[in-house]
């Protein structure tokens, strides 16, 4: 098999007229040329070229080789700039997962205005319960919560609190007032199972007043009344009266915009949700992956649009 070095050494031949000179064009000795050149003409079986002490011309051979080899050689130099267009262009399919609620109400929306900017790409977006670490072969993975696993680079694209939430009509008709997390302990509760998470268990800090500094970290076990893989039908639950959710921010908060639910304990921190994009690190160099991660980001900051 020819490698790129015997396509320079052919081109170099073609453009001397001395053994010599190709060698100083290669920045090598004259007998490492020769030496490598009948290693080459041994490997193909053919003389590539006539060289004396003071000539050198190829054969028909040498010149077939070398007009091939240039065209090769001009193929590769132009590869970067190439890629470059092609990753502008951003061709070919790009593979996105994303969980169900979040997916269909954010991700996918963004993936329309992302494919409507690079019409030649092919975009193929699963909706799924726990789309990492199921989606591996995914280009770019939307996850919701805390990601340990260095075979995945996480890019941040916005914060996610998780509230404690209560319809209106719950906590009118059992006169409920918390002032602390660990007064739910007594209150009908409603669990999401998302990511593989212990979900009755809830962690908890205080918060300092207006600065960012919480308190110690503490823990309540809860006994769900209601329990759901799909978050948006806890979500509808709790705005039913059945019970309190601990539900994300992107969720909850047009609920509670609505009036449809009630925000609890404000002054408590559960431990958030942030939502990240995942990108395999042997994929992390891709053109397309780049261009939507860069895309999400945009879109979700500085501003959360919930």
């Amino acid at each position: 098999m020819m490698q790129l070095e015997d396509l320079r050494l052919v081109s170099a031949l073609s453009r001397s007229t001395s053994l010599s000179a190709a060698a100083r064009a290669l920045d090598v000795t004259p007998p490492a040329l020769s030496v490598r050149l009948k290693k080459l003409e041994a490997a193909l079986g053919v003389n590539l070229a006539v060289r004396s002490a003071h000539r050198l011309s190829l054969t028909a051979e040498g010149e077939q080789l070398a007009v091939q080899a240039a065209a090769l050689l001009a193929q590769l130099a132009q590869l970067p700039d190439s890629l470059r267009r092609e990753g502008q262009a951003l061709r070919g399919t790009l593979c996105v997962a994303a969980p169900f609620g979040f997916g269909r109400k954010h991700v996918a929306p963004l993936l329309a205005a992302f494919s409507r900017q690079h019409p030649l790409m092919r975009i193929n977006l699963d909706l799924m319960e726990t789309p990492w670490p199921v989606k591996r072969d995914a280009d770019v993975v939307v996850h919701i919560g805390s990601v340990r696993d260095s075979s995945w680079v996480a890019h941040p694209l916005a914060g996610n609190e998780r509230w404690l939430c209560a319809s209106p009509c719950y906590l009118k008709l059992r006169r409920f007032a918390p002032t602390h997390p660990r007064d739910v302990l007594n209150e009908p509760c409603i669990c999401i199972r998302e990511n593989e998470e212990d979900v009755t268990l809830w962690h908890y800090r205080q918060r300092a007043g207006r600065c960012t500094k919480l308190g110690k970290r503490e823990s309540l076990r809860v006994v769900p009344l209601l329990t759901s893989n799909d978050g948006d039908v806890a979500r509808q639950w709790c705005e039913q009266g059945l019970g309190l959710v601990l539900r994300s921010q992107w969720d909850a908060a047009p609920a509670v915009a609505s009036g449809q639910l009630v925000r609890l304990l404000p002054d408590w921190a559960f431990d958030s949700a942030p939502i990240v994009a995942l990108v395999p690190t042997r994929q992390g160099s891709t053109a397309r992956a780049r261009a939507l991660v860069q895309f999400l980001r945009q879109a979700f900051h500085p501003k959360t649009p919930w």
